[in-house]
């Protein structure tokens, strides 16, 4: 297998020079995108209604059509699930990616068109290999199998000409041949409904494989791979894969993991890579080894937006083009695709690293931070917290989440973390010490409210048994790659709903 692996490595860096021309001309890459998203939809009812046709420049784009979200969009998503076409994009609409998301517990439908699976979702698979092979020009990655974590896929009740599911399992399912023969498990595997099932399924067809390459959720990844190890009775996967090298991971930050993974994989050879693949697009491709900023991907079909985060609660937020982002800020994203979302707010929040080319770190969700104080916490600010406390105290842990403890008369305010670790610290103490005190380091305003503890106590953390996620979730109906646990909030109720259970 190794000319299949030559062959396929020479392949895929064949794009590279493509990538290098976004990266060297960002503004007339977007600005060629634009003029083709708005011609492309200039006959459809949206376009109509906007006055597309006449439509100059991305000022009048802005002035014109307004910012929205799922809510002020899915009416007009809910005719194309029943078969209407031609509404918010020009070309047929048979895919809907659903989302369960971390903001709302209602599912999202995202119209996906062929065009944004064949110039969006699919180029940034490729471009995600053509990236690592360019990295790692000795890898032996095509000689074996790359285990995917898949959702579920099904029919459109309204529509049964439609269908709907995780993007990964419309991803899957649409994969050309020569793709699919590269991954594993089978179709009927990968895409299982039932994820407690479709797990041990998962484990007990791949231990014979020879699994080269992981993508996945960190998350689920890690529940496969400790299966595994149990069924195998090996010590660490090393011992199962042995030409394991790569994982491509996304859909939450993988800092709080790195440790509990370097566990499980105890190679020196193991090479981690960052995507940012969402049910609307594929965003974001770490492009160098020993960062972990985001190389921002422009030539999509995916035209972007951004709002500074002190105007996003305003009804229709003034935004930023590409060439007015600043370095450090944080911004949520608007996006305009090839599916026929406009300006539409996803709900993630990022900050760019870099201008030239465009990187970005994500850093959380528009929905999910605590700000009951003034402190302005983001996922950003935990996970650098969470992950800096567990290299101290030799931790490791699974999942967390957290929210606030709100003033009561004779109470001070404070944050209330629930923690479930693999790897229990060496001192909690000292682990909820070095916690406070990096998120007094990476957040100003946190720090302030901290100060003498005016507004702000030391956090209360507790410190749950392993599965008390999993469990949480499967009794929610949340089990899958596409859910997440929330790590934020500035509710109570998933603190208090945890709790209440153990």
């Amino acid at each position: 297998m190794e000319w299949l692996n030559a062959l396929l490595a020479w392949l895929m860096k064949r794009r590279f020079s493509q990538i290098e021309r976004f990266m060297d001309y960002p503004h007339d890459v977007q600005h060629e995108l634009f003029k083709y998203l708005i011609s492309n939809a200039k006959n459809t009812e949206w376009g109509r209604k906007y006055a597309y046709k006449d439509l100059q420049n991305v000022t009048q784009f802005k002035e014109r059509v307004p910012v929205s979200s799922y809510e002020q969009l899915y009416p007009y998503i809910e005719r194309m699930m029943k078969g209407e076409q031609n509404v918010l994009w020009s070309s047929e609409i048979k895919c809907f990616s659903k989302s369960s998301g971390t903001t709302n517990a209602r599912s999202k439908f995202i119209p996906v068109s062929d065009e944004a699976l064949e110039e969006c979702h699919y180029k940034g698979g490729k471009d995600m290999l053509c990236l690592y092979v360019n990295n790692y020009p000795e890898t032996k990655i095509f000689q074996g199998k790359m285990l995917g974590i898949g959702g579920s896929y099904q029919q459109n009740h309204l529509n049964p000409n439609t269908y709907y599911g995780d993007v990964s399992a419309l991803i899957m399912k649409n994969l050309p041949i020569w793709a699919e023969f590269l991954r594993t498990p089978s179709l009927e595997i990968a895409l299982m409904s039932k994820w407690e099932e479709k797990i041990e399924k998962i484990a007990q067809t791949t231990i014979k494989e020879n699994v080269t390459a992981l993508s996945g959720v960190p998350t689920w990844t890690i529940v496969i791979l400790q299966r595994i190890l149990q069924i195998t009775g090996k010590s660490n996967i090393c011992e199962v894969w042995e030409n394991i090298e790569a994982f491509f991971h996304g859909a939450v930050a993988f800092a709080p993991y790195k440790s509990l993974f370097r566990s499980l994989i105890p190679s020196e050879t193991m090479n981690y890579m960052e995507t940012y693949n969402a049910s609307e697009g594929f965003f974001g491709i770490q492009d160098q080894k020993n960062s972990e900023e985001l190389l921002l991907m422009l030539d999509y079909g995916v035209y972007y937006e951004f709002v500074p985060m002190e105007h996003f609660e305003e009804e229709n937020p003034k935004t930023l083009s590409l060439d007015e982002v600043e370095i450090g800020k944080n911004y949520a994203l608007v996006i305009s695709t090839n599916s026929g979302l406009w300006r539409y707010k996803i709900g993630d929040t990022v900050r760019f690293t870099s201008l030239s080319p465009y990187r970005i770190k994500i850093t959380g969700r528009t929905k999910h931070f605590i700000n009951a104080f003034g402190e302005e916490l983001v996922i950003e600010n935990a996970d650098t917290a969470i992950e800096k406390a567990c290299r101290h105290t030799g931790a490791m842990v699974n999942d967390y989440t957290a929210a606030p403890i709100y003033l009561e008369i004779g109470n001070k305010g404070g944050h209330e973390w629930i923690i479930e670790f693999e790897k229990e610290p060496d001192s909690l103490e000292k682990f909820v010490y070095i916690l406070d005190e990096t998120l007094r380091q990476v957040n100003s305003d946190y720090d302030a409210k901290r100060y003498m503890d005016i507004a702000l106590v030391m956090p209360k953390v507790h410190q749950v048994p392993r599965g008390t996620f999993y469990e949480w979730m499967r009794k929610r109906g949340k089990l899958g790659g596409q859910n997440k646990v929330p790590r934020l909030s500035n509710s109570r109720t998933y603190v208090e709903d945890i709790l209440v259970g153990i």
